[in-house]
């Protein structure tokens, strides 16, 4: 049976400012870039949703940036993009969503902007708003976090495997 093609776009930046999840990061970050802690929880939220059956790709927005060149690099099968400069990262989620659905890839857009939303949709892309894919990342968590919980061992005997009319004649038995 063969499994249909997923694929995950996140608009970065949109994520980072609208999800719940990502604004009330308080670590301290010594560089000169404030989104960097945030930038690496996204990437590993992402890596833990888009599990093993669906390629992701973030795309930020590097449009202010003289010196983003619109390369791809990849981060634990994650595909991290900033848009090159004088492009809107927009642009560049909607061509993806677009190209990834003429080629029939079943495809989400993970974003709050109403226009992407409107236009991706159109487009017979499904969309989930940020806060969206925090509440579905949190409960994720929670789920993985509730399997771990410890179990008191149990010791299995021979009277829990035996039929109750089997187990009475061993009674009977040692009884006598």
């Amino acid at each position: 049976m063969k499994t249909r093609k997923r694929l995950l776009i996140v608009d970065g930046y949109n994520v980072l400012r609208s999800g719940s999840r990502y604004a009330r990061i308080t670590l301290p970050d010594y560089t000169d870039d404030t989104f960097n802690v945030a930038r690496e929880r996204l990437l590993n939220d992402v890596i833990d949703y888009a599990g093993r059956d669906t390629q992701a790709i973030i795309v930020f927005d590097g449009k202010d940036n003289e010196h983003s060149r619109g390369e791809v690099e990849t981060v634990g099968g994650v595909r991290i993009m900033f848009s090159p400069a004088g492009q809107i990262a927009d642009r560049i989620i909607e061509k993806l969503a677009h190209d990834a659905r003429e080629r029939n890839v079943e495809t989400l857009v993970v974003t709050s902007d109403s226009t992407i939303q409107d236009t991706v949709f159109g487009d017979g892309v499904d969309r989930m708003s940020a806060e969206g894919f925090c509440r579905e990342v949190e409960a994720t968590i929670e789920s993985a976090v509730a399997d771990e919980t410890p179990r008191i061992a149990r010791k299995n005997t021979i009277a829990d495997r035996v039929s109750p009319e089997v187990l009475a004649k061993l009674k009977e038995l040692r009884d006598r």
